[in-house]
């Protein structure tokens, strides 16, 4: 079959979370490989992948594809799933004899109600869904595909029991091979790295039990597999030589290095190639991992601290601690190793205390780039179970209109309109002091693509923060218009 493997459009300078690990418009606009969707798309030389958001690929465009195929492979997102299914309809209408299959979290987490969303959708993949696609397209009858969910000729709902994981990732495909074959490089932007940029796994999977990661509870899962360094090493030299003008590799994996034995021999190989790269990290890496890392061409490493407050990170059973944190950001530095540092806002036992220890945590930091995020409970979480057992859900949705972060989650003394302005707070303590801001003023003196590049991200997200402002004061005047209204009633 003719396969058409889709990250559709949807919030402008939305990607999605096709493959990053917190699916929503962020700050400043970005784009991360689809690479879930490279994979099978490898293994069937006729099919074709559109990514949509980095490519400036309307829905209108989006939909007059559909005639063109016979099978519609469609990543969906929790926040972005109402657009999805409209365009899958859409394109249903198109070409009715389109098959069009969900992958994706969500449909993981709630497959029945995924299908009876719409009648457009004629069947999902749970979890992993490399082979099972590749097996339905070459002719293999659903009733034998595990892991898939499917709509019977009677209109019932049956589900095949689950697959296993893929335990030999040497076998699969190159999703390079993929990228040059159906994507422009070019279009592929983060801020942290050096564009253009290539992202890929090497590993699958995630050891660590954090509550809140949506990837290893839904889709990947905790079983860490992991590819040969000998495989990783040829296809980075693949990128190397088929990619002119690439800046960095980034490997996009749930986390790179945590087992130092594999990080040391991976980087060995690495280092007689002679790229420059990034990774995801943990705070758990020691320093002759650091150092083997930047030997063989490592720059930059996104980490996730998440809080500076102790029980926080026990709440979420991060496996980290404080001090950990601080000896190891002390180690990189000393290396000269880059950190974009990741922390969260609401998580379970929040107060503005321990959003102020996180703050004064981070700023002690001295990260080169932080991102702050709105903790989210994605169904199929742990986060999700403990936040609707205890009733701090609200029902309002995770996005506004453009796909940016809203909190769903209120704990006592932090309301939705406290916990938006926090992030402010934070970023601003942190940005506006004079050893950060001397930082993003030398790039722009020295550097001119640096300089059009900060322009024109302080512009996107000065205009975020007069929307974030809105909303607090709108957050404000509903919470006192609601106190007015109960000393009212109460007769005060």
């Amino acid at each position: 079959m003719r396969t058409l493997f889709l990250n559709p459009p949807s919030f402008e300078g939305f990607d999605g979370g096709a493959s990053s690990r917190w699916p929503a418009s962020r700050e400043i606009e970005s784009y991360w490989y689809p690479v879930w969707l490279c994979y099978p798309a490898g293994m069937l030389p006729d099919s074709k992948v559109v990514d949509a958001p980095p490519h400036g690929i309307s829905i209108e465009q989006t939909v007059a594809m559909a005639s063109d195929f016979e099978l519609l492979v469609l990543f969906t997102s929790t926040p972005g799933f109402h657009v999805d299914v409209k365009i899958a309809e859409m394109m249903k209408d198109v070409n009715p004899k389109m098959k069009v299959c969900f992958v994706g979290p969500p449909v993981t987490v709630e497959p029945e109600k995924t299908l009876l969303s719409t009648k457009a959708i004629d069947f999902i993949v749970r979890r992993e869904f490399d082979h099972q696609i590749v097996d339905y397209a070459n002719g293999k009858p659903l009733e034998d595909i595990p892991g898939v969910s499917f709509r019977k000729p009677n209109g019932s709902l049956w589900h095949n029991p689950e697959g296993t994981y893929i335990e030999n990732l040497d076998e699969l495909p190159w999703v390079s091979k993929v990228y040059k074959r159906d994507l422009d490089f070019r279009r592929y932007n983060v801020p942290f790295l050096h564009n253009p940029f290539i992202s890929l796994y090497t590993s699958r999977g995630c050891p660590a039990m954090c509550t809140f990661c949506l990837w290893p509870q839904t889709h990947s899962g905790h079983r860490w597999r992991l590819r040969s360094p000998e495989d990783v090493v040829n296809e980075v030299k693949y990128i190397k030589e088929n990619f002119p003008g690439l800046k960095e590799i980034f490997f996009d994996d749930d986390t790179f290095n945590y087992r130092k034995e594999r990080t040391i021999a991976l980087c060995k190989e690495l280092g007689k190639v002679g790229v420059t790269w990034s990774c995801t990290s943990r705070v758990t890496t020691d320093h002759d991992t650091l150092k083997a890392m930047k030997d063989a061409g490592a720059r930059l490493m996104i980490v996730g601290y998440e809080s500076g407050d102790q029980q926080i990170l026990k709440n979420i059973k991060k496996g980290a601690t404080i001090d950990m944190a601080r000896r190891f950001t002390d180690n990189a530095h000393k290396l000269g190793l880059t950190i974009h540092a990741d922390f969260i806002v609401g998580l379970p036992g929040e107060t503005p205390g321990t959003i102020r220890n996180t703050i004064d945590f981070a700023k002690s930091l001295d990260c080169e780039t932080i991102q702050v995020s709105i903790a989210h409970p994605y169904p199929g979480t742990e986060f999700y179970d403990h936040a609707k057992k205890n009733g701090l859900i609200t029902l309002d949705a995770m996005t506004d209109e453009a796909g940016h972060q809203l909190p769903t989650v209120v704990y006592p003394g932090l309301d939705r309109g406290e916990l938006v302005d926090w992030v402010e707070r934070f970023y601003g303590e942190y940005y506006f002091r004079p050893k950060a801001a001397w930082r993003i003023v030398r790039k722009a003196i020295f550097d001119n693509s640096e300089r059009k590049r900060l322009y024109k991200e302080a512009t996107e997200y000065l205009a975020l923060r007069r929307k974030r402002q809105r909303f607090v004061k709108s957050e404000k005047n509903d919470k006192a218009a609601a106190a007015a209204a109960a000393s009212m009633a109460s007769g005060d």
